[in-house]
């Protein structure tokens, strides 16, 4: 009945709807089945029936099918309310090879939110035949195979499931060949072609054979395989080398891929039985991996690189086949020869690494071992030091060398040396190789510290405060480590029999030199030092080196007055200016000294104030007290002059002194206003006449004395300036005085009139007129007094003798700061 309706197109439908009807079990669950290749829109079942709603319903309710990701392959017809076919189904596109094909989807009823699960068989039909896949078969038999040999044959394939599959082979017949059915336990059938009888090349060829393949559908659809046997000769000749071995011999240096020969081998049988391949016999080690033989051409070439060092020799067995498998063997003996590709090689066997500079020559620094991986010549190794280096290699056993120093080394000079070691082979041509080794020179102390002069000097001013660095001395040493570690110190000395350390001390690592007081200019002006530089070695090595330390001037003095010098007993002291002195008289001079030196003791003088304004002038650098104008009655007898002597120092200093000068023209004058002179007046005045006429015996006395020597004072400078003028033609002309420390310019002039009266006494002294310039030096003058006065005549009271004369060598201070400053002639006086 079914087959009816299938052959009868008009009741596929019928027949569909049918099975949908049968098909629907069970709880919320739908069942249909429904044939493959129905065309697009096909009926499934009527799917509102089964729902219990009727066609209209089903929008209502929002019925629908829910997709699982795949490709829909039915759709609801809302209308009729029927499930339908979305499109063409292909059985074996689905489910390949499955024995049932069956799609699940699910039905979504909305409003009540229930799901219904629908399941769809897809029943298989007969549209596929059997296929072999090809159309050809070449099958190659020989002549010599027996009867009864199977050879199996290709398998067709038909995508249909059940009746409608591969359901058996057939061949068609003939005199040689019939077919087996080989039956897995899977039930899969192989078809194998089984000879029935020998087979005769001579005979026939070719054999054309049909293998048929058919299902077991309805109808039954079948496929052909046309089986091509080919009727192989019997092999019944191995090949045959055209020569047992061959020989070849190469240079290791051959490029890949060179083609070392080609061997032939020849079969006497034809068509497949002649077809010769090559091939390398197994061995063991790398042949295959360095050789490679052509399987077809014969021809031997290298895969990779020779190298003689690894193998001068290689013996390869090679086999030709043929096309059944009869074969033979020969020998290829490949002989390699050395080119010179290996540089030699350098091995530092044994290092010291470091080596002490007072080694000798001949000291051991390193073994060495040279070696070439070439044979014979190219294997002939030399080997020497690059560079002036101060080694030499001396040959030991086999391929060994020594490095040794070939003179004593300076590690001041050359503290470490990059040696390199050159080795060179006989080839041609010749390959080198280099090798670097690092040799450090060990430190002894050989070198005593240095310091970069021969002597220093530093000049520190005076008044420093104490503590303050006053100069740094450095020393090298060109040694290292301890050898080189400098420690510095002061010689012991005395400075004016006081320890030089309570003076100066010296930073023993930095080299700094200290003041440990502070300095005076006056008192100390400059030190000699002896600084010693000492290392740390074993055992230490010292240097020293000379400091000449200057103190340098401040201006710290202020200037001090020598003359005149005032008398210490409470008297006052008086200048004689007479009356008829014309302008520019000399009346007395003002002599200072400064303790400092330079511009600090370059002094200046002014006059500060005076009685009679005008009267007198003060010399600028002479300190000359001079007239300014000529003398008149009116002008008192006692004038009162204040001098200033300020030095040039920064800021400067001055000092002052009060002059009192006498004007009268003769000493009667000068008697009769004295009581006016005098700073008290005498109670007693008797006694007053008395000193007085006893003082006008004497200074008349003195003044006759003065008049003698005057003449002979001129007498004496007049001589005595023509032998200094004879002496010094040398300077040019003018005489100038250097200046150096504390000295004082002083001129002591003929002219000192000092006049002093005190309580209890009162005396005049008038000393001869000396207009004499004296240049004296330091020591003189701290050993005598500046101004050296004329025997006091006061020692004289009472003795009616003239007081003695007293000779007076001229003496000379000399300026300060001003360079050099003309001064007078010197000259000699004699003083009564």
């Amino acid at each position: 009945m079914t087959n009816y309706l299938i052959k009868n197109g008009g009741g596929l439908a019928l027949l569909c709807a049918l099975l949908g009807t049968l098909c629907k079990t069970g709880s919320g669950q739908i069942r249909y089945s429904i044939l493959e290749e129905s065309d697009e829109g096909s009926f499934v079942g009527n799917i509102s029936r089964d729902l219990g709603l009727k066609p209209p319903e089903l929008a209502e309710r929002g019925v629908r099918i829910v997709s699982r990701g795949r490709t829909q392959l039915f759709a609801l017809n809302l209308r009729s309310g029927s499930l339908v076919t979305a499109g063409r189904i292909d059985r074996e596109e689905l489910c390949a090879q499955s024995t049932r094909c069956l799609v699940e989807f699910n039905i979504l009823v909305e409003d009540k939110l229930k799901i219904l699960e629908v399941e769809i068989e897809i029943k298989d039909i007969n549209d596929n035949a059997p296929d072999f896949l090809t159309e050809e078969l070449e099958i190659k038999i020989g002549e010599l195979t027996a009867p009864g040999t199977r050879f199996p044959l290709k398998t067709a394939f038909d995508p249909d499931v059940g009746m409608n599959s591969l359901q058996n082979y057939q061949l068609k017949p003939n005199d040689y060949f019939s077919l087996a059915v080989n039956i897995v336990s899977d039930g899969a059938k192989y078809p194998e072609l089984m000879l029935e009888r020998a087979l005769d090349r001579e005979k026939k060829k070719v054999h054309q054979l049909v293998l048929i393949a058919s299902d077991g559908g309805d109808p039954v659809r079948s496929s052909n395989l046309c089986i091509q046997v080919i009727v192989l000769d019997a092999n019944d000749n191995p090949p045959v080398f055209t020569q047992p071995e061959y020989r070849v011999s190469v240079q290791e240096n051959l490029p890949v891929g060179t083609l070392l020969l080609t061997v032939n081998a020849t079969d006497p049988d034809e068509g497949f039985n002649a077809q010769v391949s090559y091939m390398l016999d197994k061995m063991p080690g790398k042949i295959a991996q360095i050789f490679y033989l052509n399987s077809v051409t014969g021809d031997l070439s290298i895969l990779k690189s020779l190298d003689y060092e690894d193998a001068m020799f290689y013996e390869i067995k090679i086999e030709a086949q043929d096309g059944p498998g009869l074969l033979s063997k020969a020998k290829v003996l490949v002989t390699v020869m050395d080119v010179n590709d290996n540089a030699p090689e350098i091995t530092i066997t044994s290092f010291t690494g470091s080596i002490s500079e007072e080694a000798t020559a001949g000291r051991e620094v390193a073994l060495v071992n040279v070696h070439d991986r070439d044979s014979g010549q190219n294997g002939q190794v030399t080997v020497f030091v690059l560079g002036n280096m101060p080694f030499n290699l001396e040959k030991s056993i086999n391929q060994y060398y020594r490095l040794v120093t070939a003179r004593s080394l300076d590690r001041e000079q050359i503290s470490e040396y990059n040696i390199t070691l050159r080795a060179t082979d006989g080839g041609n041509p010749p390959l080198s190789t280099d090798t670097h080794i690092t040799l450090y020179v060990a430190d002894i102390n050989d070198n005593p510290p240095a310091f970069t002069h021969a002597s220093y000097s530093a000049y520190i001013p005076e008044n420093n405060p104490r503590g303050a660095s006053i100069f740094s001395l450095t020393a090298r040493d060109p040694d290292s480590m301890e050898n080189a570690h400098i420690t510095y110190a002061l010689l012991e000395d005395t400075v004016q029999g006081t320890p030089l350390s309570t003076y100066i001390s010296i930073n023993s690592d930095t080299g700094v030199l200290y003041a440990l007081r502070s300095f005076d200019y006056e008192q100390v002006r400059d030190l000699k030092l002896l600084v010693t530089a000492s290392d740390s070695g074993n055992p230490p090595l010292i240097s020293n080196v000379s400091l000449s330390l200057f103190v340098l001037d401040q201006n710290d003095n202020a200037p001090e007055i020598l003359y005149p010098n005032l008398p210490t007993d409470g008297s006052t002291g008086v200048e004689l200016a007479p009356r008829s002195a014309e302008p520019g008289y000399l009346v007395t001079k003002v002599v200072a000294v400064d303790r400092d030196s330079g511009q600090n003791a370059w002094l200046s003088y002014r006059l500060l104030k005076a009685s009679e304004p005008g009267l007198f002038t003060v010399g600028l650098h002479t300190g000359e007290v001079r007239t300014a104008r000529a003398l008149l009655d009116r002008d008192a007898l006692k004038q009162s002059l204040v001098v200033a002597v300020q030095d040039h120092g920064q800021p400067p200093l001055s000092a002052t002194i009060t002059l009192t000068v006498a004007v009268a023209d003769s000493i009667p004058d000068v008697l009769a206003d004295l009581g006016s002179l005098e700073p008290s007046a005498n109670p007693n005045a008797s006694d007053l006449t008395l000193y007085l006429v006893v003082a006008v015996a004497a200074v008349s006395c003195v003044f006759l004395a003065f008049v003698i020597v005057l003449l002979a004072l001129r007498l004496r400078r007049w001589y005595t300036s023509r032998l200094l003028q004879a002496s010094g033609r040398g300077l040019a002309g003018s005489h100038f005085v250097g200046v150096d420390g504390v000295r004082a310019f002083l001129q002591t002039y003929s002219h000192e009139v000092s006049l002093t009266a005190d309580s209890g006494k009162s005396h005049l002294i008038f000393p001869q007129p000396n207009y004499a310039d004296t240049l004296i030096s330091h020591e003189s003058c701290e050993k005598s007094e500046p101004l050296l006065v004329a025997q006091d005549l006061l020692e004289a009271k009472g003795d009616p003798k003239l007081p003695q004369c007293t000779d007076f060598k001229s003496l000379y201070f000399e300026a300060t700061q001003l360079g050099n400053m003309q001064f007078p002639q010197t000259s000699s006086g004699r003083r009564c």
